[in-house]
């Protein structure tokens, strides 16, 4: 199988990076974070790019870094909350796991999530009410993280060395 040895789902406040770069690190393989992606390639940051551009012109810069993230990197793969929103990238994903690779859906609760990511301005989706957001935001994104996911973990109220230690368990037990 080539492509990411793991890719890491879920939303806003589930863990993705901090879970994703300690996995990697147990692995002793890189982390890759398309957000990271397209920032760099646009030299500018997410929210800005919501404000300036606005989350059409954002998602289809997303697709695409998802896109070559998959093709090109053999190691831990993280994406943004809201890349499975897309259904390019939700084929993507499936496609990946049908091949042999794990996506791991890091599933968490709405007060777990909003202690995460506070009233943080570089979450433009979470700026207005967080708490109502990220309770609108699981619901509606739980069936999309289910559809394109191999492993769900959860992460709320647990500490992160046993998350990573569950992840690392379904990597070895998926992983040929």
């Amino acid at each position: 199988m080539s492509g990411p040895l793991l890719v890491v789902v879920g939303p806003p406040g589930s863990g993705k990076t901090t879970v994703g770069t300690a996995v990697a690190a147990a692995l002793g393989v890189p982390f890759r974070d398309t957000d990271a992606d397209v920032e760099a390639q646009t030299g500018t940051t997410i929210a800005d790019l919501f404000v300036q551009q606005g989350e059409p012109h954002f998602r289809a810069l997303e697709e695409r870094a998802i896109a070559r993230a998959l093709a090109e990197h053999e190691g831990v793969l993280a994406l943004g909350g809201g890349a499975v929103t897309s259904p390019v990238t939700r084929e993507l994903l499936v496609a990946h796991g049908a091949a042999g690779g794990t996506v791991v859906w890091l599933d968490v609760d709405v007060a777990s999530a909003a202690k995460r990511v506070g009233l943080s301005r570089a979450r433009p989706l979470l700026a207005v009410n967080p708490r109502a957001m990220l309770r609108t935001m699981l619901e509606a994104r739980a069936p999309l993280y289910a559809e394109v996911s191999t492993v769900i973990v959860s992460t709320a109220a647990r500490p992160v060395q046993d998350v990573v230690a569950e992840v690392l368990t379904a990597v070895g037990s998926v992983a040929p």
